[in-house]
């Protein structure tokens, strides 16, 4: 028996959804009635039609649509909440011939996402931009939105949105309208046969400008949430043309990309050995060999390392000096620096994990092997986070040790005074550098190793402070004054 296939799935999609878990491969994870379904289709047809498959990378962030890679036949990328810009922007300017759409929802758009979308926007980028305006937040379970109407009920405004509690929706294609940069600014409804026909349009015109390399498009369409909304598929379709449109009115906003020549951007060059000279051209002088490895066993295991103190008292200065080190030295490093209110006072902090396998995570938290407290506030913080067969070694001008476990072991530095008779307090994380140098040899380092520790603590100063070369010397100094004069007393639980 022979047939003839008028209409078929369209080839934007996969023939089935096996990227997705469950038991029918064929159908969309959406509600019944939801939007999403529609525009989906839309956009599948579009990437068939233009040809256009193995170039586009549609962006899908928090939301409805978190999965929509589930489905097309394309490239497709999960981004965290309100992130899809910036992915976009990289993605776009990392290679001009990317067709990128970023396919964000009224929450994700219109609320923890808006600065970066409207940056984006304004900077022109060659992207189109989908916007999916249901008047409600969907996956958390139908709570106001940036666009929620005027007197509209939901789970977080039962008796209707206040324009004067929570202000007016936010009218976004009349925003992104007023930007300069933004080529193409339309809004549409996915509700009767003959708006879909003209989001169909729109969505296409946006594509095109982005192949054409036009710049910024942006479509607004305007859905419904049958579920949360409480509606039929036929109320839901009555609710966006008798109320959602007479608020955000249908209509092209700003069309001018035929006035637009092709973005030409400056061409990156892509240079890796050229980028390595540039960016550790000090290491070369000071590095090891790539084969060299440090022959003390200590270095045989991950050190995990939290250094913590006031702002100012070069916590993050330390963490970077060591982090550099283990780099000089081969090792798979990773620097986390925490800055915050913490930086204008209380207590600041860093992470370094140092290894000689690939590193699985740069948090420091409750497997900490070094801990350096340099104000009494981070030793009481922090404390929890020492391995019980952990060190710590606190400043003793600032802090009182207390609370340690059996198995722990505590070093006390006079780091402050020391720092204060080199004429200046900053010099303090130095001191403590040069007391963990002594610590280490006393107990933990074999020759050569401890020769060589003091040559990569200067090579690491004098990279840190590259460009200041007042302070290399007064550091270098700091450090030996640290190891070869301080006490470094030993406390134990």
């Amino acid at each position: 028996m022979q047939y003839e296939v008028i209409h078929s799935r369209s080839k934007g999609f996969f023939a089935e959804f096996t990227r997705r878990n469950s038991n029918t491969p064929k159908n969309m994870h959406y509600c019944p009635g939801c939007g999403h379904g529609i525009l989906h289709k839309l956009i599948a047809e579009a990437i068939e039609d233009l040809q256009i498959k193995d170039r586009t990378i549609l962006i899908s962030p928090v939301g409805c649509s978190v999965f929509a890679y589930y489905y097309f036949d394309c490239f497709g990328i999960s981004v965290p909440h309100g992130r899809a810009p910036a992915v976009g922007t990289g993605l776009s300017r990392a290679d001009e011939n990317n067709i990128v759409i970023s396919y964000q929802g009224d929450g994700d758009l219109g609320a923890i996402g808006l600065n970066e979308f409207l940056q984006t926007a304004n900077r022109g980028e060659n992207m189109a931009v989908f916007f999916v305006n249901n008047a409600i937040y969907g996956m958390t379970g139908g709570q106001m939105a940036p666009t929620t109407l005027p007197g509209q009920k939901t789970v977080t405004t039962p008796l209707g949105r206040s324009v004067q509690s929570e202000g007016y929706p936010l009218k976004v294609a009349e925003m992104v309208a007023a930007l300069d940069s933004p080529v193409y600014v339309e809004r549409v409804a996915l509700s009767s046969g003959s708006n879909i026909l003209k989001a169909r349009a729109a969505l296409r015109k946006a594509l095109q400008n982005t192949i054409d390399k036009k710049g910024f498009s942006f479509v607004e369409f305007l859905t419904g949430c049958p579920v949360n909304l409480k509606k039929s598929a036929s109320e839901i379709n009555s609710f966006i043309d008798e109320q959602m449109s007479k608020y955000f009115v249908p209509g092209v906003y700003k069309d001018i990309a035929d006035t637009r020549d092709p973005l030409r951007r400056a061409v990156p060059v892509y240079a890796p050995e050229t980028v390595k000279q540039c960016l550790y051209e000090s290491y070369s002088q000071s590095g090891a060999v790539r084969d060299f490895v440090n022959p003390s066993p200590f270095f045989n295991k991950e050190r995990r390392i939290k250094i913590a103190g006031s702002g100012g008292q070069g916590v993050l200065s330390l963490g970077y000096m060591l982090a550099t080190m283990g780099n000089l030295r081969n090792f798979e490093v990773s620097y986390l620096p925490m800055y915050g209110p913490e930086m204008r006072g209380g207590t600041a902090n860093c992470s370094v994990v140092l290894s000689r396998r690939k590193i699985s995570s740069p948090v420091v938290d409750s497997d900490c092997n070094l801990l350096i407290a340099l104000n009494q506030l981070s030793f009481d913080k922090f404390l929890p986070e020492l391995k019980p067969n952990g060190v710590i070694i606190y400043d003793s001008d600032c802090v009182k040790p207390h609370d340690l476990l059996p198995g722990q072991i505590a070093y006390k530095v006079n780091a402050s005074a020391l720092a204060r008779d080199l004429g200046n307090l900053k010099y303090a994380n130095a001191v403590i550098l040069g007391a963990l140098s002594q610590l280490l040899d006393d107990h933990f380092l074999q020759e050569p190793d401890k020769t060589d520790f003091e040559t990569v603590v200067e090579a690491a100063i004098r990279i840190c402070f590259a460009g200041k070369e007042q302070l290399i010397k007064p550091n270098i100094n700091a450090f030996y004054l640290g190891k070869h004069t301080c006490r470094v007393s030993r406390f134990k639980a």
